[in-house]
Parts: structure tokens; C-alpha cells; sequence
């Protein structure tokens, strides 16, 4: 009778392994081809560009480049981008941080109903409620206003991220909340000393993931928006190819510059991003 050859533990494992390096390195492909050819493309002319779309820039063109960064309107863009990212942020992380500590740790009649309330935000996005947005915003004389793109922005980031946080402050265990209550800690003290360095992690995840989210916004910011001079680069990059619809070399350019920075804040805060949505407890 013949017996069939045994696979190793070891054979499996590599076996597996191998699949997952060959799964990821396709996913890394998918997702770095694309990018690479812009940044390529914007130093190739358009003849270069549509002979050869994939290939290495020969010669290499930095025009395309320069002629971005020398004009104004891409900085003024690059301005307006930074400061709806920064507020949009900033204020994402200080709301739903204080309201996800209450829902976490301050027991209050209604707390489960006001819980689900929030929760409820998730189900509508901002591009379902587009129409009563607007006409909100034109009633409060923030139509053309950053502070149009901002204040939107903030209330449907709110619910995804007061969730998160709510977890990270339950997770924390209560005999530091005894004993901190035992040294004379007030409430707002518990939270400010002892709960937000605690979930560092969580914070700067939340604080990326909006940073990014608010740098990419299209939709809001086409809606509000009117006069060019507050245009952000998402609506930059729509004028800039306005202008410049034959020469794709030169929106290539564009786009890869104002792809820059949200490449850059991931690359800082990869670390942070993963600690804070995969870590699953706080050590107290």
C-alpha cells in the first residue's frame, strides 16, 4: 500500500508566507504604479509622455516642475488646503475625544440613547446630505467661506471617530480611575493627565486619518467654493487642467505636487496610525 508523502510544518509555513509576500507585493503594485507614472510623467514632455507613458523620463524635464512651483496659485492653494486641514483636524480630535472620554467614562441618564444618535452619523454621508448642507450653509453666509468646508467636515467626522475613541477610554481600567479619584483628580484632570497620554496612539491615528481625508476633499470644497482665490489643490488641480488640457505633462506635475504632502504625513505617522486602530486595549 503506498503512503502518501508527508508535508512538513516548515514547507507549509514557507509555503504560506511566500503567498503572502507575493499577495502584498501585488497590492503594494496596484497601489505605487500609478503614483510613480505621475511623478515620472510630469518630468517627460507630452511626446515622451505618449510614447512611452510607464517608462524612465529621457531626457529628463524638470519645466514642468519648475513651472508649478513658480506659480502663485499653487501656493495660495497649497495655503488654503493647509489651513482647512490643520482646523478641520485640530478640531476633529479635541470634539470627539472629549465626547467619546464622556460616553466612555461619565455615566449619565440617555447616555446609550445619545450614543446611538451619534452612531447614526455613519450611516449618512456628506455627499447624501449635499442639498440640506448647502442650503444650511448659504442660510449662515458660509457659502465661499473655508470655514464652509471646515465646519461640514468636522460634524460627518465626528461619529466614526467618537466611536474609535470610545473604545480606547473604556479599555483603560477603572482602578486608575479609583485611585486617581483617591489622589484629589478632578474629572476634566483625569482626562487631561491621565487619559489622553494614554491613548496617544489613538489620537495621532484619528488626527492622520483626518488630516488626510481633509486634504483629498473634492466634493464640499467644489459646492462652497467660488472664488479661485480660495480654491484648495483638489480644485486646483481641476483649474490647473482646465488650463492646461493638452499639456498633461504639466497636470501630471501638478498633481504629483499636491499629492506630496498627504504621502509625507502617512510616511511620518505610519507607525501611529497602526499602534492606534490595531492595538485593541491600553496598558494601564
Amino acid at each position: 500500500m503506498s503512503v502518501e508523502p508527508r508535508v512538513s510544518y516548515g514547507t507549509r509555513h514557507t509555503a504560506s508566507q511566500a503567498v503572502k509576500y507575493v499577495v502584498a507585493i501585488g497590492i503594494a503594485a496596484i497601489i505605487l504604479i500609478p503614483l510613480l507614472a505621475a511623478v515620472m510623467g510630469g518630468f517627460k514632455t507630452n511626446a515622451q509622455l505618449l510614447a512611452n507613458p510607464f517608462g524612465i523620463p529621457n531626457p529628463l524635464v524638470t519645466s514642468n516642475y519648475t513651472d508649478v512651483l513658480t506659480n502663485p496659485s499653487f501656493w495660495r492653494q497649497l495655503l488654503n488646503s493647509t489651513m482647512v486641514m490643520l482646523a478641520t483636524s485640530v478640531g476633529v480630535v479635541v470634539l470627539a475625544s472629549m465626547v467619546a472620554f464622556v460616553f466612555a467614562r461619565v455615566p449619565f441618564r440617555g447616555s446609550r440613547l445619545l450614543f446611538g444618535f451619534f452612531s447614526l452619523g455613519l450611516l449618512f454621508p456628506i455627499t447624501v446630505a449635499i442639498l440640506p448642507l448647502y442650503i444650511t450653509l448659504r442660510g449662515l453666509g458660509l457659502v465661499n467661506s473655508l470655514w464652509g468646508i471646515v465646519i461640514p467636515q468636522l460634524a460627518f467626522a465626528l461619529s466614526a471617530n467618537i466611536l474609535i475613541l470610545r473604545n480606547f477610554f473604556s479599555a483603560v481600567p477603572k482602578e486608575l480611575e479609583e485611585a486617581a479619584s483617591l489622589d484629589g483628580i478632578t474629572t476634566f484632570g483625569f482626562f487631561w493627565r491621565i487619559m489622553l497620554p494614554l491613548v496617544r496612539p489613538s489620537l495621532a491615528a484619528v488626527f492622520v486619518l483626518t488630516m488626510v481625508a481633509s486634504w483629498n476633499a473634492f466634493f464640499l470644497p467644489l459646492l462652497v467654493l467660488n472664488d479661485e482665490g480660495l480654491y484648495t489643490l483638489p480644485l486646483g488641480i481641476m483649474q490647473y487642467k482646465g488650463q492646461y488640457a493638452s499639456d498633461w505633462a504639466k497636470v501630471l506635475a501638478f498633481v504629483s505636487l499636491a499629492l506630496l504632502p498627504t504621502v509625507i504625513f502617512y510616511l511620518l505617522a505610519e507607525k501611529q496610525i497602526v499602534e492606534g486602530l490595531t492595538a485593541g486595549a491600553v496598558k494601564g
